[in-house]
């Protein structure tokens, strides 16, 4: 399994995380932190402002996503850069430019005259 495949399934982990935190967290105000019950200053199963930890998580994982995106760009670029192609290179390549003759171009006789 290549560095990019690895990269590829994290990316795509990440990205289905960031779906569900997002889609838990309701645009007015509500969402999970709400239906807890109350403000969101109270201490409910150990966490303080679910609302915080939502966003907080969000910002995680956009910046994991982001970093992973470019390593992933970063491990598909060094493993192309192994196999380059020999037109690139210059070794090794035989030039071979086959010899032309130029046509012989009739010219045209003074005398002649066209009517």
């Amino acid at each position: 399994m290549s560095t990019f495949t690895i990269f590829l399934i994290l990316i795509i982990i990440v990205c289905l995380l960031l779906v569900l935190v997002i889609m838990v967290q309701n645009p007015k105000g509500g969402g999970l932190s709400s239906s807890f019950g109350g403000s969101g200053n109270q201490v409910v199963g150990g966490v303080k402002k679910t609302g915080d930890f939502l966003d907080k998580s969000t910002w995680t994982l956009a910046a994991l996503l982001i970093v992973l995106i470019l390593a992933s760009n970063i491990s598909l670029k060094g493993s192309y850069s192994q196999a380059d192609s020999k037109l690139l290179q210059g070794d090794d390549i035989e030039t071979t430019v086959p010899e032309t003759v130029p046509e012989e171009v009739p010219t045209a006789d003074p005398t002649d005259t066209i009517n």
